[in-house]
């Protein structure tokens, strides 16, 4: 009777999600009847999985597992499997993860009217989703809808909303899908859920929010979570809610703040959710590096490389930051082809491969990478993606030596980026800006925009972007003439012609024309021997930069 009623002491204090107090009274405790470890098992497990100790959690839930299905307990057996599917994927092992869902399946199968099943259904709707079988992850998330409601599951209905919702953003239906994680968002905040449910709609529309550049939406949320998850000290959750807030701080342009919010979630997320632990390194990687602080960045992110076996796009511009830039480039193609069914996976991507196809000379590339994210901005419309592409399209035009076009685009993404109220990018804009407006004479202008860019990032810390403006300023070329037009102007003075300087600078022969006339009407000649004569009276010929 003593282990009875502490079974019965441990269901309560979970249900009032006192989980230490249930997993005291359950840790240890030894039971006789099969069916009584059983469910003393699947409680350690639930104790342990909210105390953040995954995998003892898993431990028991296996042990869980086998005294269940021996018992004919199916449903409850099943349950066991389709945890098991989501803690193995927590802690990076798809192909364990993997074999317990085909095990919740067989489990389960045949016995469609239950909870348990509506749980399987979504976790193989969220196989599917990650897999870019998105029409199959709707049919199995409407199925789990449709089952929550008529068993009035709150649980299963408000998961099933939220996976919809993902699935339907990531189709290009971003309206409909936010309006799905606000129908679930309601039966949390309204109280009917519990913990678990709660905590995932809660994250899946913050992350839906980031993912669609809804800024303010997104640090209002990120609020209202962290204010929920410090109930749960010891469980993922708090974690999770960090690194979403070292965004919104990151997006505000308060640099030192967020880094230190994303470094206390590594510590709590490596032990227990391995993919938001990668996600939190990188971000501290990423923070570092607009702060400067370069040798730490790597730091970071070798540690989530470590974890993720695969490179993030912050360490390709950490690369380029280093002057690495081959191993930039093949650190962002890696990127791009993991996200390749991804389209807002890879809107976050592609402004870096911009930049660095910038860096290679590679306008081809550049010019696929812009259009493409341009195409991902239409589908979605949503204001940060539109400033994306635009800073984007910004950069490859001054790149191709049309500064009048480039700089009324990059005026464009700075205003837009102040719509957006985002200090770093507002920056990066300006600085791109100014640079226009310097190879297009207006040189007065340049030097406001480059101020305003560098009063903000000395604000927010990005140490290392104001001193690249710094040195913008110092090395200016006669003329006004920008790097990439000294480097045309030499090979005109080495004798090369159009076609020729294209095939060296990988640029294109329209691209090479533009910087030609551009050179031209700066330097005030009309020929080619004058521009050569130019280079030799400005001791550009036979010296770097």
């Amino acid at each position: 009777m003593a282990e009875i009623d502490a079974l019965s002491r441990a269901r309560d204090a979970l249900a009032r999600q006192d989980w230490q107090a249930g997993y005291d009274l359950v840790h240890g405790l030894s039971v006789d009847e099969p069916a009584d470890e059983a469910e003393r098992l699947d409680l350690l497990a639930d104790a342990a999985w909210w105390l953040g100790r995954v995998e003892e959690s898993i431990e028991a839930r296996q042990a869980a597992h086998r005294l269940f299905e021996s018992l004919g307990a199916h449903r409850r057996a099943g349950m066991c499997a389709v945890w098991l599917y989501q803690d193995h994927c927590l802690r990076a092992r798809p192909a364990a993860a993997s074999g317990w869902l085909q095990r919740a399946r067989r489990v389960l199968d045949g016995d469609t009217g239950c909870v348990e099943y509506g749980a399987l259904l979504l976790r193989e709707a969220e196989a599917a989703h990650g897999g870019g079988r998105l029409d199959e992850a709707v049919e199995l998330a409407e199925q789990a809808r449709a089952l929550g409601r008529a068993l009035t599951s709150a649980d299963l209905e408000a998961e099933a909303l939220q996976t919809l919702g993902r699935v339907l953003i990531d189709v290009g239906q971003p309206a409909a899908g936010l309006a799905h994680l606000d129908e679930a968002m309601l039966l949390a905040v309204e109280g009917r859920l519990g913990p678990y449910s709660t905590g995932k709609v809660y994250c899946s529309l913050i992350g839906a929010c980031e993912e669609l550049g809804d800024l303010r939406r997104a640090a209002e949320w990120t609020e209202a979570t962290a204010t929920w998850a410090a109930q749960h000290p010891f469980a993922i959750f708090p974690g999770i809610c960090r690194v979403h807030r070292a965004v919104v701080l990151e997006r505000q342009g308060a640099l030192e703040q967020a880094e230190r919010e994303a470094t206390r979630a590594c510590a709590e997320l490596v032990g227990s959710h391995l993919p938001n632990a990668v996600t939190a390194y990188a971000e501290v990687g990423d923070i570092r590096r607009r702060l400067g602080d370069l040798e730490r960045a790597e730091e970071a992110f070798a540690r989530a490389e470590e974890l993720s076996g695969r490179a993030c796009a912050g360490g390709a511009l950490l690369r380029l930051a280093q002057g690495r830039l081959e191993e930039a480039r093949h650190a962002i193609a890696g990127c791009l082809a993991e996200e390749a069914p991804n389209r807002l996976g890879r809107a976050r991507l592609l402004p870096a491969a911009v930049q660095i196809a910038v860096a290679a000379n590679d306008l081809a590339d550049g010019d696929a990478a812009v259009h493409e994210l341009e195409s991902i901005a239409r589908t979605f419309d949503t204001p940060m993606l539109h400033a994306l592409a635009a800073i984007a399209r910004g950069r490859l035009q001054l790149a191709e030596g049309d500064p009048i076009t480039a700089g009324s685009t990059l005026q464009s993404a700075v205003g837009q980026w102040q719509e957006l109220q985002v200090p770093y990018e507002i920056a990066t804009a300006s600085t791109l800006l100014g640079q226009a407006q310097r190879q297009a004479g207006r040189e007065d202008a340049a030097k406001e925009s480059f101020a305003r860019a560098r009063a903000l990032f000395e604000q927010i810390g990005a140490r290392l972007d104001a001193h690249a403006i710094e040195t913008t300023r110092r090395t200016r070329r006669p003329a006004g003439l920008t790097e990439r037009e000294v480097e045309v102007l030499r090979l005109i003075a080495a004798g090369q012609a159009n076609k020729e300087i294209a095939a060296q600078l990988r640029l294109s022969s329209k691209t090479v024309s533009r910087h030609l006339t551009n050179i031209f009407n700066k330097i005030g000649v009309t020929s080619r021997a004058a521009a050569t004569a130019f280079a030799f009276e400005h001791h550009l010929i036979g010296r770097g930069g």
